[in-house]
Order: C-alpha cells, then structure tokens, then sequence
C-alpha cells in the first residue's frame, strides 16, 4: 500500500467513526444541551491526545507553534462548523438540516480541483452526485419538504456545508503541520464551547453509566479520534475519493441503529446502500482511467 491509499484508509476511519455518532448520541437520551456537549466531548479529544503526548514523554507544547493559518483553520473549522449546526438546528427541521448540510462532502470533491496539482476528474463527480443522491434518499424519508420559514436554518445548515468542506480542502496548505497540533484545537474548542455553554445553557449532567458511556464514546471516537484521523488523511490522502466515501457515514450510522435494534431495515436503506457503494467505485475508477 503507498502513501497515499495508506492516508485514504486512515481518513476512511473518521468515516467509519462518524457512523457511530447516531447510537453514542442515542445512549446520552438527548438530555445534555449541545454546547456543554460540544465541551465535553472535545475536552475528551484533548485528553486523549494529550495522553498520547505524555506516552511518549513530550507535553504538547511544541505543537502550539503552528502557522497562524493553521490555527484559524483547525479552531475556526472544528468550533464553526459545530456551532453552525446548533444554529440550524435550533432554526430548522433536523431532516432539512442533514440534508442541506450533508452537501460538503460534493464541495469537497468540487473544491479539491482548486489545490496545486489536483483535477477533478468525470468519474470522482459522477460518483460524488450517485453517493448525495443516495445520502438525500437516505436520511430524507422524514422530511416534510422545505419551507421558507426555516431560512434561517437552512442558510446555517448551508455554511455548514461550506465551512467543513474548505477546512477540508484547505487542511492540504498546511499539511506540513502534525497531526498532533490538532489536539490544540480541540482543547481552543472545548473552550469555546464551555464558553457557550455558560451563556446559553443551563448544565445537565449525564444521569447514569450509560449517558457517561455515550459521552466518553462521542469524545475519544467521533469527535477525538476521527479528527486526528480526518486530518491525516485529507492532508496526505486521495481528497476526491474521501469526499465520496464521506457519504457512507449516515449509511453506516444507519445500519448500526438497525443493528442496535433502533431502526428498521427498509427499501430505501438498500437503495442508499448500493447507490453510495456505486458511487464510491465509480470514483474509485478514476486513478485507472489515467
């Protein structure tokens, strides 16, 4: 395996975490408010990767000497698209939500074609649009349709979109700065969100093990491992094929809540099944072609 297809699998594994955050969400009963949330889940992160730090007998300091443009990516893209989302949550339906924000992993695709030495090729769009179509069948059964009283959160819903998709892309003019350093910008978010919390929320701890256990789960999986790993990979890897693959996660979350016993099996989930895998293999041909 070389470099690159080694960096893509590692990017694949935020993929697969991102999956899980459905049924870890589902075990904290949705009681905790986001904000708060957001700060102990990225606190979790930041324990983990300071954990990392002290394994090998460093502090993490020397990883807070970064570009300038390194940290108003990471902070501006791990806090501003969280706190994008609550926005449009709190002013839109969560079906229209998804389906507007779940937009990025396209823009990735689109965007890539921007950065030096990079070009967007028939098959990494033609399996982009296979994949979102299979995303919006997936998560849009729900949805009563959109409607102008919601603008507010689909405008949200779509800077998300933008937001997480050129941190995505842009992560690539800096691949020079580690991995690690990504740990600072979870404990900045952390921060932030606790900030946030303090101003707008009243503080609701987890009630028993298992609320614990969804919030430990979300801080060292989803929201801790997967963004050292989305890192890696989008800095080092195939960006085109990670932005296809992206729309696996809600088809992954779905099947686990399927196989929690949360969910039913359905014809849409198949559809959205080969129409995402169909996707995926499309754009994987693109490398072949050349």
């Amino acid at each position: 395996m070389n470099s690159v297809n080694r960096a893509t699998a590692i990017g694949f594994i935020s993929i697969v975490l991102w999956g899980m955050l459905a049924l870890l969400t589902s075990l904290t009963n949705g009681k905790i408010p986001p904000f708060q949330m957001l700060a102990m889940t990225f606190a979790i992160a930041f324990l983990l990767m300071l954990g990392n730090w002290l394994r090998q007998g460093k502090t993490g300091l020397e990883y807070t000497r970064q570009p300038v443009l390194a940290w108003l990516l990471g902070v501006g893209g791990l806090f501003g698209y969280h706190f994008l989302y609550f926005l449009a949550m709190a002013h839109a339906p969560v079906v229209e939500v998804s389906l507007i924000s779940y937009l990025w992993p396209l823009l990735i695709v689109l965007f890539s074609a921007l950065l030096p030495g990079e070009q967007l090729s028939k098959f990494h769009l033609i399996g982009a649009v296979l994949a979102l179509v299979g995303c919006w069948v997936l998560i849009g059964g729900g949805s009563s349709g959109f409607s102008s009283n919601y603008l507010t959160g689909y405008l949200a819903a779509l800077a998300c979109a933008f937001l997480w998709s050129s941190y995505s892309v842009a992560s690539r003019l800096v691949k020079q700065v580690p991995t690690d350093a990504v740990g600072w910008f979870c404990g900045v978010t952390a921060v932030l969100g606790l900030s946030c919390h303090l101003l707008w929320e009243t503080t609701v701890w987890p009630a028993d093990w298992v609320e614990w256990l969804g919030v430990i789960g979300l801080g060292l999986g989803p929201v801790g491992i997967a963004f050292f790993t989305w890192d890696y990979g989008v800095k080092h890897g195939n960006l085109q094929l990670l932005g296809v693959l992206s729309y696996a996660a809600p088809l992954i979350s779905v099947v686990m809540l399927i196989l929690a016993g949360k969910a039913e099996p359905t014809l849409s989930v198949l559809f959205a099944c080969l129409a995402i895998v169909g996707g995926a293999f499309i754009a994987g041909q693109s490398k072949k072609s050349r």
